[in-house]
């Protein structure tokens, strides 16, 4: 059972690593953003996105009465007559909200207990559509791990993740868990515990900021052999960090100092894509021109760093 075990995971390691290099060799750090396909979520809606120019996307899910066969096959058209290249699916739960740091800690994820069995049934119904899609990851906020590493609290998130990360091997997929709602090496501890080939990290240096715990940069060198994708966010400190937000603001005009980020993504061998979240749905107009400011200012510094 072991060794059957070991060959799965070893086939697993060499199908991620050619699907990491389809999305990245012919173009270091490519950019891109999130979009979706229908009003769930913060991202460009995908039309949008494909006038963009960019390379590549991840894709907010949509609601669940819109997986559907057909919506897949829309979906891979549109990407496949852009010539745009989807990274991965990202996840989200019915009853989160982010309103403020201790709503987000009792509503997000599958941290929280009483919500945790129906999520996890809608974590993988996610999974199977982003199979459809082909994409070769999930991504999520899985919430506030509990900090105390010895309790059951603890011990009982950890086993949920490896659950939802032995639920995407089975379809091909490897899992990206959001940052900012713990430290680095916080973070860095949980990977390890949960021990699993297929967890992986989609770092964003502003949820650092605007959650409070801690310099992004510093951790991104903690987990960098964790980092399989990255979102391209800014923002400033609030005056109460970890009970109030931060302010998101243009990527590049914020406290991640940007050219360092990047340069610090070159030091951990990264070279993935460079996904743009902006997240500004009450101005839509506004969140686009925004992105393609971002777009033109990454191009420019990705020229520059490497």
């Amino acid at each position: 059972m072991y060794f059957k075990k070991f060959l799965l995971w070893a086939g697993f390691a060499l199908w991620v690593f050619p699907a990491i290099g389809t999305i990245t060799k012919a173009e270091q750090w490519p950019i891109g953003v999130i979009a979706r396909f229908d009003d769930h979520g913060a991202g460009l809606p995908l039309d949008k996105a494909m006038e963009a120019g960019i390379s590549v996307i991840q894709l907010k899910v949509p609601i669940a009465a819109n997986r559907t066969e057909e919506n897949a096959r829309k979906i891979l058209e549109t990407l496949k007559r852009n010539g745009v290249t989807l990274t991965c699916v990202v996840s989200g739960f019915a009853g989160e909200s982010y309103k403020t740091i201790p709503i987000v800690r009792e509503t997000v994820g599958l941290v929280p207990e009483k919500t945790r069995k129906e999520r996890f049934e809608e974590f993988k119904d996610v999974s199977n559509f982003a199979k459809r899609l082909g994409a070769p990851s999930v991504q999520f906020h899985l919430g506030f791990v509990p900090e105390d590493t010895t309790s059951k609290e603890y011990w009982d998130v950890v086993r949920i993740t490896r659950d939802a990360c032995d639920y995407v091997f089975e379809n091909g997929q490897w899992l990206n868990l959001e940052t900012g709602q713990e430290t680095g090496a916080a973070l860095l501890q949980f990977l390890r515990d949960v021990n699993r080939l297929n967890l992986y990290v989609n770092f964003d240096a502003a949820n650092m900021i605007l959650y409070g715990t801690g310099e992004s940069n510093e951790a991104l060198r903690l987990v960098g052999p964790f980092v399989r994708s990255t979102h391209c966010k800014d923002a400033r400190r609030s005056k109460e960090p970890g009970e109030e937000w931060g302010e998101e603001v243009l990527f590049g005009t914020g406290d991640i100092n940007a050219e360092l980020f990047l340069e610090t993504l070159r030091s951990i061998g990264y070279d993935g894509p460079l996904i743009i979240e902006r997240e500004n749905k009450e101005s839509p107009e506004k969140q686009y021109d925004d992105v393609l400011k971002t777009i033109e200012y990454l191009k420019q510094l990705r020229k520059k760093v490497l």
